[in-house]
Parts: structure tokens; sequence; C-alpha cells
């Protein structure tokens, strides 16, 4: 159905040879993932096998250089299969982007190198329990000692928290300076003395990602642990979401296919009043919905992809846009799933519930898809000044 938008032949046979393996290695283990809450080895082991754990990181650091279409097609048949093992190269990409915006050559080469061998999971820490959508509110101090920086605070629900190894972690460090301009970034080893974990989240969906919180107690790190400028970590957060956020729209979209295509096919097989009911046009008419919703999310993200990997100037409002469509697209289309699937597919005999479940939080995190309606309006305003 995605002809219409123009796909290399490189990025044709990449989402082949991802589709084929997460069939055969990842989706026979989402149910169970789900079930036991439990971090995904088997699909981290097979995307590391097949070096699809990090596409995005480059060539010079180890990498396999794929462009943010390509990665995003990795995301999204990941996500079709299972939406917690998806996060494993979304998150990647989110920990780690900051380091190639505005890291130093050595921090690309110390920090992206072991990401791309597979040696490190990476995480992002922004989030605070009392600052929530209100990021500038953040309460983790970073104060200078000498040439040493002490960071102290609790950043949660970050996702594979404890599981990661290196952690990109945004922290007051002038709180007299304007807003905006008082926090900066650093990169944070799991390794690193005085940094601990909390037990995981007990959630909703997407269980088998382990989201806790990050404890940093007095963490010492050594001035060339700042990544970018001081003052810069706000700006760099929110220019690092303008990229990601194409890869939840991308999630989004592969949860929403998985959902189309376990409904697709039981409306052939369940028969009632003597034919199938994918005969009944009511049926049909859901199906068509959910399809089209599905296609417009998909080449609204595609499109995003382009824009991030170029910089498009309106990247903030395609991102926004690509992310809030695709995720409340996803939460429509995995409903109606659990819908046509009737009672079963309020069981966990099928994966519609499941994938409903999984969905729920690509309209929360990265920004609440409220936030993507401002952000939205914002950048709509200012075009038109």
């Amino acid at each position: 159905m995605s002809t219409a938008y123009s796909l290399s032949e490189d990025h044709v046979a990449l989402r082949d040879t991802v589709r084929q393996l997460v069939a055969d290695k990842i989706t026979p283990y989402a149910a169970v993932v789900d079930e036991r809450a439990t971090f995904p080895q088997e699909a981290y082991d097979a995307l590391l096998a097949a070096d699809l754990h990090a596409v995005h990181v480059p060539l010079e650091y180890g990498g396999n250089g794929a462009d943010a279409l390509a990665t995003c097609l990795v995301i999204e048949e990941v996500a079709r299969g299972c939406a917690s093992s998806s996060l494993i190269p979304a998150v990647n990409k989110l920990g780690s982007l900051p380091v190639l915006l505005v890291g130093t050559e050595q921090q690309k080469q110390d920090w992206l190198g072991p990401l791309a061998s597979g040696e490190a999971l990476f995480c992002y820490a922004l989030s605070e329990r009392e600052a929530g959508s209100d990021v500038a509110s953040m309460k983790t101090r970073a104060v200078l000692d000498g040439d040493t920086w002490v960071l102290s605070g609790v950043k949660c629900w970050i996702t594979n928290a404890g599981e990661g190894d290196s952690y990109t972690v945004f922290a007051v460090t002038d709180p007299d300076a304007k807003r905006g301009q008082h926090i900066s970034a650093f990169l944070v080893s799991k390794t690193d003395e005085g940094v601990s974990f909390s037990a995981g989240e007990k959630k909703m969906g997407i269980k088998g990602s382990p989201t806790r919180e990050v404890v940093l107690d007095n963490v010492r790190l050594p001035a060339d642990r700042l990544l970018g400028v001081r003052g810069g970590g706000m700006a760099l957060a929110m220019r690092t979401l303008d990229h990601t956020r194409v890869t939840i729209a991308a999630q989004a979209v592969g949860i929403a296919q998985g959902a189309l295509d376990l409904a697709a096919s039981y409306v052939k097989e369940r028969h009632q009043f003597g034919k199938a009911i994918a005969d009944f046009q009511g049926i049909q008419f859901m199906l068509a919905d959910m399809a089209m919703k599905l296609e417009a999310a998909r080449q609204l993200t595609y499109c995003a992809a382009a824009k991030s990997e170029r910089g498009d100037a309106d990247l903030t409002y395609f991102s926004a846009a690509a992310k809030c469509f695709a995720s409340d697209t996803a939460m429509a289309v995995t409903v109606d799933a659990v819908q046509l699937l009737g009672g079963y597919g309020y069981t966990r005999d099928f994966p519609a519930e499941r994938l409903m479940r999984d969905a729920k939080i690509t309209q929360i995190y990265e920004g609440t898809n409220q936030v993507q309606r401002i952000v939205l309006a914002r950048e709509l305003l200012k075009a038109t000044r």
C-alpha cells in the first residue's frame, strides 16, 4: 500500500529483511514478554546479530549509517510484531542522538562505538515526576566542583533504564539563568559511582521495555562529560525530540499495522449467520476506515523522516504532526481491532488487547499529544505572521 511513497530499493530490501526477522525471531516471544514483563532478550539478540539494534549510528563510528527513513522502517516493522522490542532501536537513537548533534569527536568515538558494537544500550534521561511536560522545571542539579561536575536528582519514566549502559542526562547547572538557558546535558555511565535504579514501573503496556527511575546520588563526572555547551541542554533536548518523535510515529504505525493484519485475517475466518463476517458491509467499512487512517499516518511519518534526514526548517511542525496523528491512529485502529474480534479481542488468546495497551503510550511519551497540538498551533501561527 506504500508504493506511492518512493522508497529506494535499499529501503525496500531493509524493510523485507526486518519483516522476516521479526516474524521468525521476535513475534513468537511477544506474548511471553508482555505476560512476564521481562526485557525482550531474544529480540535484542536477534537485532544485534542482524546489526539492526542501532542502525542510525554513522559508519565512521562502527554503525551502518542508516538514514532517518531506514531507521523508521526498522522500528515500524519491529513494532508490528512487538512494541516493547521496537523500543530497542528507537531509544538507542533517542539516547545517542544528542551525542551526534553536539558531541565532540572524542565523545562520539567513546560513546557511539560501544553502542554500534552492541556493548552498550543508550537511554535518555530528561523526565521528572514533578516537572512532567514542563521540562524546564526539573529539579536535578549539576554543580561544578573544581573540574568535576556533581549530579544529584532523580529522573523518572526512563525507558530501558537499568538495562541501558549509557545515559544522556539533563540537569540544572545555572538556577539563576534565564528559563531555558539554565539546563545542561551530560553523559553518564551505568557504572559511575552514585548511579542506581528503582524497581520497574508496573505499566499498562510495553511491559517488556523496563521503565525505571535513574537515581543520581552525588555522581561525580569529569568535565569532558558535559555534552555541548553549558546552558544548552534545553535547546538540545527539544532539538533531539524534533527528530525522535518521528520514530515514535513509526512505532505507532507498526502497532496499528499489526492490529489491522490481525483484524483482517480474523474476519475472513470467523463465520456468523452462515458466512464470513468479512462479507458484512459494516465490517468492511470498519476495515476501510482503519486502513485509510493507517496509510495516511504512514505517509506523514515517512515525509517527516525525510525532513529529519535533511534537517528541514519545518521539521518541528512535521515531527509533531506525525507523532500526534500516527499515535491517535494507532489507538483508534487497535480499539477497532478489539471490537472486530469481539469477545476474543478482549482475551489474551489473541494479541489485539496487547496491541491496544501498547498503543496508548504512543499518545503520551516524547510529549503528550496535547503538547504536540500546542507545538503545531505555535508553528502554524508563526508561519502566518
